[in-house]
């Protein structure tokens, strides 16, 4: 979901500077422009650099015309990459400016709504993100992860009844997803049903036995309550009436 748009600008990029994963860092051109910015922006990505990389997908799309359609799409992955990053406010800034320029089209623009919504819900803005979030349903309404989304949100803004129609769609979508099945449960427990969170978590947990969401699903587990036991106690057998000698 982060990458989405990102992707899309490496395989506009020249053959050049699309794919420096297969070559040195010396790959990318030394010079300044946009097609060697978004080269280093992708060789950053690629090294985890994430604020790296937005910051050099930032400086190609300022170095281009405003009317190019990649501009708006260089934006974006800066949008993008400015959350991976923890940067919500830049990446606020660069999500508004790919919004306001041509070229992000269907799922793309649905996708820069989804994280500039992202963006507004880590500023508490939770206003913001459920008008973005409603923009962005339009073309991406299909996504699981926009409903795993608007889950969480619904839980930021106390709507418990929001927040369980939203993941159900999630599930409807990708039934099996560790980070659907986790936000499953922490729904579930916003709703006060131990018994649902702890089934969702325990199913987060098998589907991601080694993966940081199944430890995230396991740490939860151990916070709930014990479940409740209910022993029946063997009732001793009444004595048989006497009966009398005829």
């Amino acid at each position: 979901m982060i990458l989405a748009i990102a992707a899309a600008v490496a395989a506009a990029a020249p053959a050049s500077v699309a794919a420096p994963s297969s070559a040195p860092a010396a790959a990318c051109p030394d010079v300044v422009t946009p097609d060697a910015m978004v080269c280093r922006a992708l060789e950053q990505q690629k090294n985890g650099n994430a604020a790296g990389a937005a910051q050099a997908f930032e400086e190609a799309a300022r170095a281009s015309p405003e009317k190019d359609p990649k501009t708006a799409r260089m934006f974006a992955a800066a949008g993008n990459l400015w959350i991976a990053a923890g940067q919500a406010g830049k990446a606020a800034l660069a999500l508004d400016k790919a919004l306001s320029l041509p070229g992000l089209e269907a799922e793309q623009r649905g996708e820069a709504l989804l994280d500039r919504a992202r963006a507004a819900e880590s500023q508490g803005d939770l206003t913001t993100a459920r008008a973005r979030l409603n923009e962005a349903a339009a073309t991406i309404s299909g996504d699981p992860f926009y409903w795993y989304f608007s889950a969480a949100l619904a839980i930021r803004e106390a709507d418990t009844a929001k927040a369980q129609a939203a993941i159900a769609k999630a599930l409807a979508l990708a039934p099996s997803e560790p980070t659907i099945l986790f936000e499953a449960g922490h729904v579930a427990h916003f709703a006060d049903d131990d018994a649902r969170a702890r089934y969702y978590w325990e199913r987060a947990a098998a589907n991601d036995p080694n993966g940081a969401v199944g430890k995230s699903a396991r740490e939860a587990l151990a916070m709930l309550p014990a479940p409740t036991t209910i022993v029946t106690q063997p009732q001793p057998a009444k004595p048989k009436a006497h009966q009398p000698k005829s």
